[in-house]
């Protein structure tokens, strides 16, 4: 919730649409708690979440998974999401993609917010990568919003050189987080000038690729 969902509605709230993209379900928290909170504090808001996820087994399993108790009024969601991968109702659309997430972003368009949540760089280079950021700046809209836990210099780099703007923020004031946007904007959160960063730390490096 602190992490994605807040900053990014932060920034939209004043959207009676969104399109996010969930980078990667997993046990669906990002996705479920964007719910949660869009019910609680935005009932109008039309909600159309993406998200690809690796694991069927993990994903047909949620069924029977313990959640905490505010997500008790999101029981059919998860049953329907863990039985076939979609949910639509009059407000909310999911869509969860089982497969390669690198090849179902190119599919994507005009997305609103991105939830970077994979594993780490070091686990998962492959989504955290130039060449990957490049594709989430293809799908996104000009306003977007990029959220992730990540305050790492080689990742914040990887973001700017696929052409987005970086920003840090402290909800909590114990731990940093990174949000990206494709332009300069005026929020309450530090510009973090990334050229300045390539000339004082000459050994940092952004996230490429490996080619065999």
């Amino acid at each position: 919730m602190i992490k994605h969902v807040i900053p990014a509605f932060n920034y939209k709230k004043n959207r009676k649409s969104l399109k996010i993209l969930d980078i990667c379900f997993g046990l669906g928290y990002n996705t479920l708690s964007t719910i949660y909170y869009a019910k609680k504090y935005f009932p109008d808001i039309k909600l159309e979440i993406y998200s690809p996820e690796l694991d069927l087994e993990l994903v047909t399993s949620l069924k029977d998974f313990k959640y905490p108790k505010e997500f008790d009024e999101l029981s059919n969601i998860i049953k329907q999401l863990s039985t076939k991968q979609k949910y639509e109702d009059e407000n909310i659309k999911i869509e969860l993609f089982i497969g390669d997430a690198r090849e179902y972003i190119k599919s994507l368009h005009n997305i609103d917010i991105v939830y970077q949540d994979a594993f780490s760089s070091e686990v998962n280079t492959e989504l955290w990568s130039v060449e990957y950021f490049k594709d989430i700046f293809n799908c996104t809209n000009n306003n977007c919003i990029v959220t992730t836990y990540s305050i790492a210099t080689n990742v914040r780099l990887s973001l700017y050189e696929a052409g987005f703007k970086i920003y840090e923020i402290n909800p909590t004031g114990k731990r940093k987080q990174t949000i990206a946007f494709k332009s300069k904007v005026e929020i309450e959160a530090k510009y973090i000038d990334m050229e300045l960063k390539k000339q004082r730390n000459k050994e940092a490096k952004a996230i490429f690729d490996k080619v065999d």
